[in-house]
């Protein structure tokens, strides 16, 4: 099923939504589920409609701001210090995706770096990609081996171990990791280099004609902006921040809450506040209907029970050869193993299974542990990812041009830091 799921979406013969509904149907009509398919699907959208709700109100709110021009003056720095320089911009792009990412958090990383840098890469005629990537790698290499990030945290409640021991000894790996994502940028920004040049705001200028009519059209709208509103703006945007690292108030509710307020400040007519909802209604509900497709997905492949065969035929086919490189087998599999699954589907099923596994070989669990998150990069490109879905939305590209973009970079990243990992004795 994953397969043919994977096959039929990256070649485009079906898209994201279809194939994330279909093919679990199918396979799941075929397993002899026919009568348990409806009630797993609801169970799948139920699970992901707090992500749906986010990601809807976050990209209306995010939407509102870049139109009244809240990013403005930060674009109009950058251009002044990179000079047009592709290269620049993208290890910039690195720096502040990596920085944002330290919270722990995917969503709020590509909110604030999109949000920041996407109207200059549109202005210079950089391709979009190269920001989606930069900051998708961010977020699975700060907030995935941070103790305090989702897939570390999993895998230290999974295994019942100590934060401290955990982060401590994969630290070179994780430093390998950013080294990993600066080279990534530097070598996008290269290639846009020599393919664009060092671009001058006049260039920059003539290239609006090849930009996608509706990226211009939310650049060349000064008419939308509201500069004497930009603090007002600014302390809105570090609020709703503030409140979501202390976790005050749930997710969605709280940027329902933030877009409502930045649209009456902005906009007070009602009529305006209308007009943008509509501007942004296109990529808001392309992002909502991704996420409720990755739920029926999850749905169906949770209750079938696929998930726990695949994990218990894995590690019944691993030989006993290779008991005693059992954390690298664990690294290599966390990549597929992490694509298809959820992180929880992952760390709290099919990780305690790896690590008694382990043990028969003389794998420690902090090893296993260790081993489990060094295929986020990979994992970060799933459909299954709400984050990532979000990266989509904003970006406003494919998912499947994203994985095929991305893929190559994703995967030498994780391949490094599982070679510094036994380097450095992290996870053997």
């Amino acid at each position: 099923m994953v397969i043919v799921f994977t096959y039929l979406m990256m070649s485009k013969r079906l898209s994201p939504v279809a194939a994330l509904t279909i093919i679990p149907i199918v396979f799941a009509l075929i397993g002899g589920f026919g009568s348990q398919i409806g009630e797993m699907m609801l169970d799948g959208l139920k699970v992901v409609a707090p992500s749906a709700a986010l990601l809807l109100f976050a990209i209306l709110f995010f939407g509102i701001l870049i139109d009244a021009g809240l990013f403005d003056p930060l674009i109009r720095t950058m251009l002044k210090i990179v000079k047009g320089d592709p290269v620049k911009i993208a290890v910039g792009s690195a720096v502040i995706a990596m920085t944002v990412a330290l919270d722990g958090d995917g969503t709020t990383t590509h909110m604030i770096t999109i949000s920041a840098m996407l109207p200059l890469y549109l202005r210079l005629g950089i391709n979009p990609l190269i920001l989606a990537t930069v900051s998708l790698l961010s977020v699975s290499i700060m907030s995935g081996m941070t103790p305090w990030g989702g897939p570390a945290t999993r895998a230290i409640a999974s295994l019942n171990l100590d934060a401290n021991e955990f982060f401590i000894g994969i630290i070179p790996t994780m430093l390998a990791g950013m080294m990993c994502i600066i080279f990534t940028a530097y070598m996008l920004g290269r290639k846009e280099r020599k393919r664009l040049g060092v671009i001058t705001i006049k260039e920059a200028s003539e290239m609006k004609s090849a930009i996608s009519e509706a990226a211009v059209t939310s650049i060349a709208q000064d008419n939308l902006k509201r500069p004497n509103l930009r603090w007002l703006n600014l302390i809105l945007t570090i609020t709703v921040m503030v409140i979501l690292i202390m976790g005050l108030i749930p997710i969605p509710v709280l940027f329902l809450i933030g877009f409502v307020v930045a649209s009456v400040i902005n906009y007070p007519n009602i009529e305006q506040q209308r007009e943008r909802i509509i501007a942004h209604a296109g990529n808001a509900i392309t992002v909502v209907t991704l996420v409720f497709a990755a739920g029926i997905f999850t749905g169906i492949f949770s209750g079938t029970k696929m998930v726990d065969a695949i994990a218990n035929s894995l590690v019944a086919i691993i030989p006993e050869s290779l008991g005693s490189f059992f954390p690298i087998v664990v690294a290599l599999t966390s990549m597929p193993f992490t694509f298809i699954l959820s992180n929880d589907a992952y760390y709290f099923g099919v990780l305690p299974i790896l690590a008694e596994a382990g043990t028969s070989y003389g794998a420690t669990a902090v090893e296993i542990a260790r081993a489990s998150v060094l295929g986020q990069p990979i994992h970060f490109l799933s459909p299954l990812v709400a984050s990532t879905l979000l990266l989509v939305g904003m970006v406003k590209k494919d998912l499947g041009e994203i994985q095929k973009f991305a893929f190559g970079w994703a995967l030498i990243c994780s391949l490094v830091m599982i070679v510094i990992s036994i380097i450095t004795g992290a996870i053997i």
